[in-house]
């Protein structure tokens, strides 16, 4: 599944690597330090900086996933909403948490850089966070509650406050979400062979600290809500978020920076205007007389020069040297003529696309754990002696399944897989996406055979009218969740380290931001598909499939869907996997 072009890709960068590697104080990918001055190899970046990173990220993913996990239950008890449109709520707003990253990856890659960019979205973040406590916390700022069967709407100035809280934490963990891991991997030069092994092993356990984060989140904190109420549960996420704040700032010395190349998008654009001034000229059959600086340097700043490759020939006409654009000096003009290395970015763009598009399928199943996998939870028997468990916790074996995986993957299945591939990190990104897309599929396999078994125990017990629990232990939710889990270790982080990889220098967290960006529109989609699905299965009066009773419902037949639209999905990406060709940096 892997492309043909990866052994050349480690090639080339090996010879970078003995060229570039350890022959100097200094780091060789042009990385600064906080007052911009080249930063000395030794007392800086690597694995030394990477405890507050990972720190910052694992309180930062603490504080979200305290509110993600349970907010469905939220939702459904203290504003009283039903369970379609509970999902819905949760589904768009997690969505929106995965656009925003496009918001901090530009901001991030064409002005303020990483750091800044993080330094003023945790601040609104944490802005965001006291807002959502106060919400909870404030008698006004809430419904009252249910009387008897009677439970009144929130008023829509208490939704207000509610969901500006919610957004302010959406916009804020946009401007994190794509530079926190690529300020992350910054730290390891990538023209020295041995730092950027390890950097494949960051991005491994940088996911480790986001689910130690949720694991706490979906039990300790899920505990909390559920037990003493929803001002100390939303509270607590607080306070970790401004430890958050603290570990980042701690670790501000030993950073090593990349500075911003100026804006990604305007650099599309003007190969796009470049290219069509041009539709009629003849691309030259010989690509060393297309327009390049002389020597290493690039064109754009943070950039190391791509070579040229022969797809997309049209875009290569914005690199075309014409009489005209030597007479009247448009070497410096950009929208008339564009460099090697400005056409390339864009075609990476265009490739990685259809590996990026089939992420979709993939992040609308994930988004289950903390929707229907939780309404389904809430049918099944949660109580084990005198102890209730909350039915959001049970994604705690999601993240014990991600944190049990990853030293796995990391220590056994690399080293393993490293002896068949010859790849230095076990398995390509490519090949380790494909298959966590096939264990994603397994996953719904299994919500669907125990929601199958859910209800044919609710028929037998006569219990399919009546809103209540069936007698089957939530611990049966255990296999789906863990499935999910070892889908997250291959897929997710095979993207953080697909698209941190394969996209130009200057453009690494606007690319890191679509990995986002897809967990985004699978929300959006599981948010669509449900509202389809409910609207063509409850016509003509029928209860439909995801109907506030479940015991009347079929939510076997809403994860069979998502089960054969995944296994869809996968046959769309491992032809795409197959097509595509990697990067090249000269």
């Amino acid at each position: 599944m892997g492309s043909q072009e990866e052994k050349p890709k480690l090639l080339l960068e090996d010879g970078l690597s003995s060229e570039n590697g350890n022959g100097g104080p200094y780091t060789g990918d042009g990385s600064v330090d906080i007052h911009g001055n080249p930063v000395l190899k030794n007392g800086t970046g690597n694995w030394r900086a990477c405890p507050f990173i990972l720190g910052t990220e694992c309180c930062e993913r603490l504080a979200y996933y305290g509110i993600a996990t349970n907010l469905v239950a939220y939702l459904a008890k203290k504003l009283h909403e039903g369970n379609a449109p509970a999902a819905r709520n949760v589904t768009t707003w997690q969505g929106t948490c995965y656009l925003t990253p496009l918001i901090g990856a530009i901001s991030a890659d064409a002005y303020w850089g990483r750091y800044w960019t993080i330094a003023v979205f945790l601040t609104i973040y944490f802005i965001g966070m006291g807002t959502l406590t106060l919400s909870a916390s404030v008698p006004a700022f809430r419904p009252p509650s249910c009387a008897g069967s009677i439970c009144p709407e929130a008023r829509p100035a208490q939704y207000a406050v509610l969901f500006i809280g919610l957004y302010l934490i959406a916009l804020g963990s946009g401007g994190i979400k794509p530079c926190i891991s690529s300020l992350g991997a910054d730290q390891f030069d990538d023209t020295d062979r041995a730092e950027r092994v390890k950097k494949g092993s960051f991005f491994n356990w940088f996911y480790f600290s986001v689910n130690i984060g949720a694991l706490l989140s979906s039990s300790f904190l899920v505990w909390v809500q559920d037990s003493y109420g929803w001002a100390l549960g939303f509270g607590i996420p607080t306070l970790f978020m401004g430890l958050a704040i603290i570990s980042f700032f701690s670790g501000t010395s030993l950073y090593r920076f990349q500075k911003p190349g100026g804006s990604p998008i305007t650099r599309v654009c003007q190969v796009v205007v470049a290219s069509l001034r041009k539709w009629k000229v003849d691309v030259p059959h010989d690509s060393s007389l297309l327009h390049e600086l002389p020597g290493k340097a690039s064109a754009i700043k943070g950039s190391r020069k791509l070579e040229h490759t022969d797809e997309l020939k049209f875009l290569d006409k914005a690199a075309t040297v014409l009489d005209l654009d030597e007479r009247i000096e448009s070497f410096s003009n950009p929208w008339r003529l564009c460099t090697v290395t400005q056409v390339e970015e864009l075609k990476l763009l265009v490739r990685i696309f259809p590996i990026w598009a089939t992420s979709i399928v993939f992040a609308a199943v994930i988004a289950q754990i903390s929707t229907l996998f939780v309404e389904q939870g809430m049918v099944l028997e949660t109580t084990i002696a005198s102890f209730s468990i909350p039915p959001a916790s049970l994604s705690t074996f999601n993240a014990i399944s991600v944190i049990l995986w990853i030293p796995v993957y990391d220590r056994v299945l690399v080293p393993l897989a490293r002896r068949f591939t010859g790849n230095e990190r076990g398995f390509s990104e490519l090949q380790r996406m494909g298959i966590g897309l096939f264990i994603s599929i397994l996953a719904m396999a299994a919500a669907a055979l125990l929601e199958i078994k859910r209800l044919s125990i609710a028929k037998a017990e006569h219990l399919e009218h009546q809103k209540v629990a069936v007698p089957l232990s939530i611990f049966w939710q255990i296999p789906q969740h863990v499935l999910a889990g070892a889908a997250e270790v291959f897929t997710a982080i095979g993207q953080l380290e697909f698209f941190y990889d394969q996209s130009p220098d200057a453009m690494r967290s606007l690319c890191s931001a679509l990995s986002f960006v897809t967990n985004a529109l699978g929300n959006y989609l599981s948010s669509l598909i449900l509202t389809i699905v409910t609207h063509i299965t409850t016509q003509g009066g029928k209860t439909g499939w995801i109907s506030d009773n479940l015991n009347e419902g079929h939510l076997d037949f809403f994860f069979w869907l998502l089960a054969a639209l995944g296994l869809l999905n996968l046959l769309v990406y491992v032809y795409c996997a197959m097509k595509y060709k990697s990067k090249k940096a000269s």
